[in-house]
């Protein structure tokens, strides 16, 4: 399926979903085509039977992030400072929320360079696979820029607020190998097998029960912003509407049975 050249969705039933931003000869900066195909591509799967969501860039490169020809354009605009602001905001929200609050499980396949706003779109999925051919960087400083894309939200909450600030002060520019020690990454992979890897990794998500594994991702995902006694309370009602599904079911059985459960999402 194509929604528009720029951005490629393809979706097996029960299986992965997978978003290939498409526009190589931009290093797949977010362009307007990419921004509206994206949220596109996620309203379809979220519609569809879909038990995870791979977001990959096409020809090398993860994301370079903001589209620096359309920020020259932007230069001969003669623009209030309120308008500039709101338009950006209403990019970057629609897009950013929509991805941070999905309810499918989504994965990170990076793949050459995630910098600037394509290392927020990164680190915006539930997990990141990288190669060891990947860079990352917040280099919003290199074009004269503040930090977009929710930088300030996303960075600190994974790597600390005094390296979140480093990162972006500096706009350094590092590897994969780094990216994981600050957490920004859960794996890395050799270049010449990270296909293969990315996709084992892809089926023990959807070998999985994706009822739980959705009310799972979610809870993990609020609990910086609870208290323990909210988070308590809610995985508690999580549990009570996964058990009555068919896959506890066929999870106890299989144990009991000594043998792999077969999920069906029901």
């Amino acid at each position: 399926m194509t929604l528009g050249d720029a951005v490629l969705l393809e979706i097996e039933d029960d299986g992965p979903a997978t978003i290939t931003l498409n526009q190589p000869d931009r290093r797949n900066a977010f362009s307007t085509e990419i921004h509206e195909g994206f949220v596109a591509a996620l309203e379809e799967i979220e519609g569809s039977d879909a038990r995870c969501v791979v977001i990959e860039g096409a020809g090398g490169a993860f994301s370079a992030g903001g589209d620096v020809k359309r920020m020259t354009s932007a230069l001969e605009e003669d623009l209030p400072a309120d308008d500039r602001a709101q338009s950006l905001e209403q990019r970057t929200k629609e897009m950013m929320t929509t991805l941070v609050e999905f309810p499918i499980p989504t994965i990170a396949a990076i793949d050459g360079p995630a910098v600037g706003a394509g290392a927020n779109l990164a680190i915006g999925c539930d997990v990141q696979l990288a190669s060891d051919r990947s860079v990352f960087g917040f280099v919003f400083r290199q074009v004269g820029l503040s930090v977009d894309a929710g930088t300030s939200y996303l960075l600190p909450r994974i790597v600390g607020e005094n390296v979140a600030k480093e990162l972006v002060l500096t706009g350094d520019i590092f590897g994969a190998d780094r990216a994981k020690e600050l957490g920004l990454v859960n794996h890395v992979y050799g270049a010449e097998e990270f296909d293969e890897k990315v996709d084992e990794f892809v089926e023990k998500i959807v070998s999985g029960p994706p009822i739980a594994l959705r009310h799972a991702n979610r809870l993990v995902g609020e609990g910086l912003e609870k208290s323990l006694g909210q988070a308590l309370t809610d995985e508690a009602i999580a549990q009570g509407i996964v058990f009555d599904t068919d896959d506890h079911a066929e999870g106890v059985n299989a144990f009991l049975e000594d043998r792999d459960p077969e999920y069906e999402g029901r």
